[in-house]
């Protein structure tokens, strides 16, 4: 630690620390518009200057000066530094004047108006005239993709946007071309960026010259209702901020949460608003000849407890979907097992992931944060970019410090950091394991749903255990078993046990022709439930579970209601409701508890307050919120003595369209114009 003065306010900070960040933790207030806790330092701003006390006669740029770099005074006295003397207040005048000479002060239609840095510091460390009168230059719009909405004559060459794409998203998407005046922040010939955070860069952006596209001229910031949230998109639980305007959800941003998503979220994220509202089931549906038509409530309960109560315990299965929260899916577990089935399973892809062999089998052990400890990684069967960029750019911010080994089994693709391909299949997993590679304490064993869904998972989830016990995986103080799911509420059901019971089918089984009578669907629209079963769907969107329904019952979306769920590495977290369902839909644990009630058994609550209790008396660990439950590494030394006779077949890819995963994304027509470039752009690079 060194010993500084701000201000005559003395501090002790890392030899590292900035300048500007040492100010900050003595209290003082710096200005500034390139500098970003997880970006290079650029200096490009000048906004940020101070006075260093026996330094150079003139103001320093806070950000490109180290705390290490100072003089101290005389007799040994710590560096002093001021931030608000005459020079300082006068040099940021002149820079903040220079900044707004060919700014064209749109505020009043800019969407970045009431948030923006340029104009908060303008107000607060800028001259009230300009002393500059000649015609401001003008830079023409630039099309980049159908995300970000540019207004460069706005741009202020801070770069951070060009420095994100280069260093956190990898793709290097944009860059400058011109010198002085001439600059101009584009990407390669304005073609659309390919990045799968790139809408990152319209919360970087201090000025407004990048925008969020769709959601222009939609509601200034004091309008919306903020709700602090998580992300169901992926099974990451990215912190976010639902952003509202009525009953209507107009954006959604991220919010710092260093030990998941840091600052970042996806696109698919972000930009999935316009499909909460788009296609949505607002009313109960019964199909008669055929025929979809809509009813009450009192009528779609009544059919279903009378179809329920008609069909034998063995000839009932239940189904969970990927956007399930746990008190939903603890409900339907309590009502199909209190008919006497064992028929269930939210494994709709298949995964041959499985509670039995202890929490540690399923979970991502190493933990998101742990990728910053780890000293090597394999990738087996899996694309993070893919399936989740955030964690993707976590593993690329670890690669880029240097001194971590990253091998890849599976889809030879491009995830923005080099990697050892091995190979494509399990072959290649087992000449890992004989071999010997590079000696490592901290080894991650990443196993994706690529691996896990193929008819010979289990044995590559044995394969991969192995793995880690013999090559650093598994070792006092660190499990770097890790399973990366794809699906926000699969952890959740598995903890709970929503797996077949004792001679209970999987979900394979339950969606085939003519195996049961009746079928209780809860958003599982990633599988196809062929003819013959009397199939209840519970559900958001008109997607493929309600075409195949029987009955629908109008669900509510995860930003409709208030519900808890488990991310990959198994850390508890809650959902927020910060609007209302639409019409006549209604939360899927009341929906379920009102069908229990229509059936003659009510279910043991009446709120969700008492429905949590009871799935706190069942699994205590899932009512501690933010907290990640106990998973023992020993569980996987049985998982490694599993059979491990594996198939030859290539691992396939978990994730084939990024942007169209669940129903909500479907829904989306943003994400349905990602969806197309992201097809184009495959199209080219096979030619």
């Amino acid at each position: 630690m060194t010993r500084i003065l701000v201000d005559g306010v003395e501090v002790d900070v890392p030899a590292e620390y900035t300048l500007l960040q040492a100010c900050e933790e003595a209290g003082a207030e710096v200005p500034r518009f390139c500098f970003h806790e997880r970006l290079s330092i650029a200096g490009n701003c000048r906004m940020c200057l101070v006075e260093v006390k026996g330094g150079p006669p003139k103001p320093q740029a806070s950000c490109a000066i180290a705390v290490k770099d100072l003089r101290p005074g005389p007799d040994g006295a710590p560096p002093e530094v001021f931030t608000k003397s005459p020079m300082v207040k006068k040099a940021r005048e002149g820079v903040m004047e220079f900044l707004l000479v060919n700014h064209p002060l749109d505020c009043p239609i800019c969407d970045q108006g009431g948030e923006c840095d340029l104009q908060d510091q303008a107000l607060a460390f800028g001259g009230d005239s300009s002393r500059y009168a000649e015609n401001k230059r003008a830079v023409e719009d630039k099309y980049i993709g159908p995300l970000v909405k540019t207004a460069m004559t706005r741009c202020i060459h801070c770069t951070r946007c060009v420095r994100f794409t280069a260093e956190i998203a990898g793709t290097s998407d944009m860059g400058a071309i011109g010198r002085g005046e001439d600059m101009e922040i584009t990407t390669y010939l304005q073609t659309a960026m390919t990045s799968e955070l790139q809408g990152n860069v319209t919360d970087l952006c201090p000025v407004g010259a990048l925008l969020p596209k769709p959601q222009n001229f939609r509601a200034r910031p004091w309008e919306y209702q903020k709700t602090e949230t998580i992300d169901v998109q992926d099974a990451l639980g990215s912190a976010i901020r639902v952003d509202a305007r009525g009953r209507e959800v107009i954006r959604i941003l991220p919010r710092l949460n260093e030990a998941v998503n840091e600052e970042w979220i996806s696109d698919k994220t972000r930009q999935v608003v316009d499909g909460l509202k788009a296609q949505r089931l607002d009313r109960p549906y019964i199909r008669e000849n055929g025929r979809l038509r809509p009813a009450s409530w009192q009528e779609a309960l009544g059919t279903v407890a009378a179809k329920t109560k008609a069909t034998k315990a063995e000839k009932i299965g239940a189904l969970v979907g990927d956007l399930a929260a746990l008190e939903e899916i603890f409900a339907l577990k309590l009502l199909v097992e209190g008919r006497g089935s064992a028929n269930l399973d939210a494994r709709q892809d298949g995964s041959k992931l499985d509670p039995r062999f202890g929490r540690a089998s399923y979970l991502f052990n190493a933990s998101i944060a742990g990728i910053d400890e780890a000293d090597s990684l394999l990738i087996v069967g899996s694309n993070p970019r893919k399936e989740a960029p955030v964690l993707n750019a976590r593993i690329r911010k670890r690669w880029l410090k240097g001194d971590f080994l990253i091998s890849a089994i599976g889809e030879q693709a491009d995830l923005t950091y080099d990697y050892d391909y091995l190979g494509a299949g399990p072959d290649a997993l087992a000449r890992f394991i004989e071999s010997a590679p590079t000696a490592s304490a901290k080894r991650i064993v990443l196993i994706g749903q690529g691996a896990l869904t193929r008819p010979d998972g289990r044995a590559i989830l044995a394969l991969a255990a192995q793995a880690a016990r013999k090559h650093g995986g598994l070792s006092e103080g660190w499990n770097g078993f890790s399973v990366l799911h794809t699906a926000a509420a699969r952890v959740g059901a598995l903890d709970l046990g929503f797996t077949p019971g004792q001679g209970g089918l999987d979900a394979a089984d339950i969606a085939k022709a003519g195996v049961l009578d009746l079928v209780f669907n809860l958003g599982a629209d990633e599988i196809a439930i062929e003819p013959g079963a009397f199939v209840v769907y519970i559900g958001t969107h008109g997607d493929k579970g309600a075409h195949r329904a029987d009955v629908i019952l109008p669900g509510a979306a995860y930003t409709e209601k208030f519900g808890l769920y488990v991310n990959t590495e198994g850390r508890v977290q809650e959902a927020l409701r910060a609007t209302f369902p639409p019409g006549d839909a209604r939360e899927d644990w009341a929906i379920l508890r009102a069908l229990s009630g229509a059936l003659g058994a009510p279910l043991p609550f009446d709120s969700q307050k008492q429905l949590r209790a009871k799935l706190g008396e069942a699994h205590p660990h899932l009512l501690r919120l933010d907290q990640i439950g106990s998973a023992s590494a020993a569980d996987l030394e049985a998982v490694a003595l599993q059979p491990a006779t594996a198939w030859k077949d290539d691992f396939a890819p978990a994730i084939t369209d990024f942007y169209l995963t669940n129903p909500i994304a479907r829904a989306s027509a943003t994400m349905a114009e990602c969806s197309a470039l992201a097809l184009d752009r495959l199209k080219q690079a096979a030619e």
